[in-house]
């Protein structure tokens, strides 16, 4: 445990960014499985999965949880797999 004043602010901060990462990173795998399982399904609502499930990836990439390069291959493998079902 630090004894610095400033390092021990340090600590909580980096606990709740760490807190608030993990739920967005959970809530995003969550969208994604959905998502796939909606296709797989062939569910009615299969495409509102998707553009949800591409929602949050956005929001992922912005908040700076996800880089965007894979963000990118997420959303094109989704793509894919609900033409594919089409």
């Amino acid at each position: 445990m630090p004894n610095i004043k400033s390092a021990k602010k340090r600590v909580k901060v980096i606990a709740t960014k760490t807190a608030r990462n993990k739920d967005i990173k959970s809530a995003l795998r969550t969208a994604i499985k959905k998502a796939y399982i909606a296709i797989d399904t062939n569910a009615d609502n299969k495409a509102e999965a998707v553009s949800f499930a591409v929602k949050k990836i956005d929001q992922a990439v912005a908040k700076g949880i996800l880089h965007k390069n894979k963000a990118a291959r997420s959303k094109s493998n989704l793509a894919k797999r609900l033409n594919a079902a089409a």
